[in-house]
């Protein structure tokens, strides 16, 4: 699920650093830029691992930061093809059932489910989404329910066989595929945040555009497609019965 890339980069240093533990500073730097984000064709950047070398840091005429080539290592979020990965059941539609690595929230006091939350400090993810589970990966004898907007599958053919894929329901499937989407970077986005950051700082920045950023609907950059076809997937509490 989890493996490690070196990686090479010219790492920026902004001037307000310069006092900071240079190592401190560059180990922050990376994370803010490769933590969370998708690397096309390789999978999701989590955190740094280790840094492995570095060089001299150089100031550029006109610009005060500092640049340092820097070689490290990363943990990067990529499941095999044929691996079996646990998640969650975040919706369901007549195309499939989307899967999320995240824990489900309790409503009440809007935390985690101690209990799946345990589950997800042996292993399991829980910053990833985008995994969906189509129609026709599904067991054959599965259909979607249009009343109760769930699939579910009829084992047998009969009404005393039938199991539910309910909501927030731990789902246990095999990957099948990865789907990377090149995505280009929207450049007036781009300069509205430069100018929001420059004027108001790092706190406005992130209230004034996530709005935004929630409201469009943009593909995923990386996408995992999953399939529930053999004995031991599905609902992990059908098997545990």
């Amino acid at each position: 699920m989890f493996i490690l890339t070196k990686i090479s980069d010219l790492i920026k240093l902004p001037p307000d650093t310069f006092n900071e533990d240079p190592i401190t500073a560059i180990k922050y730097q990376i994370n803010k830029k490769y933590a969370n984000k998708v690397i096309n064709r390789l999978g999701l950047g989590v955190s740094l691992y280790d840094i492995l070398d570095m060089e001299d840091g150089q100031i550029k005429p006109g610009d005060a930061n500092a640049y340092i080539q820097v070689t490290f290592q990363l943990i990067v979020f990529k499941p095999m093809i044929g691996e079996i990965i646990t998640g969650f059941i975040k919706s369901s539609n007549i195309q499939g059932i989307r899967v999320t690595l995240f824990p489900p929230i309790d409503s009440k006091n809007n935390q985690s489910n101690s209990k799946y939350l345990s589950d997800a400090k042996k292993g399991s993810v829980e910053f990833f989404d985008d995994i969906y589970i189509p129609k026709e990966m599904l067991f054959e004898g599965c259909y979607f329910s249009v009343e109760e907007q769930i699939w579910v599958w009829n084992t047998d053919g009969s009404d005393e066989t039938k199991v539910f894929f309910d909501l927030n329901e731990k789902i246990r499937f095999r990957v099948e595929k990865e789907i990377f989407f090149d995505i280009k970077p929207n450049m007036k986005e781009i300069q509205e945040k430069e100018r929001l950051l420059e004027e108001k700082g790092e706190d406005a920045l992130t209230n004034e555009s996530n709005e935004k950023v929630a409201s469009e609907d943009d593909p995923a950059p990386y996408i995992i497609i999953g399939s529930c076809q053999t004995d031991g997937m599905g609902l992990v509490a059908w098997w545990e019965e």
